[in-house]
């Protein structure tokens, strides 16, 4: 069944760990993971247009993390604290004012969640807001913990099912980890959910806060033109080497 959300200021998007090393070339490459960057694009676009918070995560690992198979975890070392992998795509259209949830920077401590501790929860807080609107990478991981902390905190939840996509080292990781996620209570929305807005050009160097780190460098992002059809329906694909 269809349903229309419309945003205003007690909702929130969360772009979840749109990186560099997430994508073809990087180090911890997630399959079809640059299909999601436009249709976030468009997602930021309605949250502008509502004059709505925009949030984004990041893994920001130091480069001994516990995850990394040097250290006997899971992963090849990916998102390394001021690194090109750890930058978010450059096709990734953050507005000004975006708030920024650095994660996973306790080399001893593994986390997916842009809940970690409770920097993130205080700020949404604050800010009277109730629900939020989560794309990103990758589905299994870092999207599902986050989705699964807000719901246990409290917020409500939207999975934007247009606008992730999953690792899938076995080939249902990924599904079962949206059935995961809307069994504990989620909604699922994709663009046709909602009204497409004016058309609106974000800073490509926006002025971001961070939350949970010490002040950095202001944040940098290649400004790179591309042109694509307008809509929610036209996606086009990002090659990269």
């Amino acid at each position: 069944m269809k349903k229309d959300y419309s945003i205003g200021k007690m909702d929130a998007l969360i772009v979840v760990d749109v990186q560099n090393d997430f994508y073809p070339g990087g180090a911890l490459p997630v399959p079809n993971g640059d299909q999601v960057v436009p249709v976030l694009n468009d997602y930021i676009k309605i949250f502008n247009k509502a004059e709505a918070s925009v949030f984004a995560t990041r893994d920001w690992h130091p480069p001994n993390h516990i995850s990394f198979k040097a250290q006997e975890g899971a992963w090849p070392p990916h998102c390394i604290q001021n690194t090109k992998g750890a930058k978010f795509h450059p096709d990734l259209k953050l507005p000004r004012g975006t708030r920024i949830v650095s994660k996973a920077m306790n080399p001893l401590k593994e986390n997916y969640s842009g809940f970690e501790g409770d920097e993130l929860a205080i700020t949404l807080r604050k800010q009277g807001i109730a629900r939020i609107f989560v794309g990103g990478l990758a589905t299994e991981y870092c999207v599902k913990n986050t989705v699964l902390d807000a719901l246990k905190l409290g917020f409500e939840a939207v999975l934007l099912s247009d606008a992730i996509a999953g690792m899938n080292a076995e080939p249902d990781d990924a599904a079962e980890a949206i059935e995961k996620m809307v069994e504990s209570g989620a909604e699922q929305a994709s663009l046709s959910d909602f009204p497409y807005p004016f058309e609106l050009v974000p800073s490509s160097d926006p002025e971001v806060d961070r939350l949970g780190e010490k002040p950095l460098s202001k944040f940098e992002t290649k400004k790179k033109a591309r042109m694509r059809p307008r809509g929610p329906y036209k996606r086009i694909r990002t090659e990269r080497g």
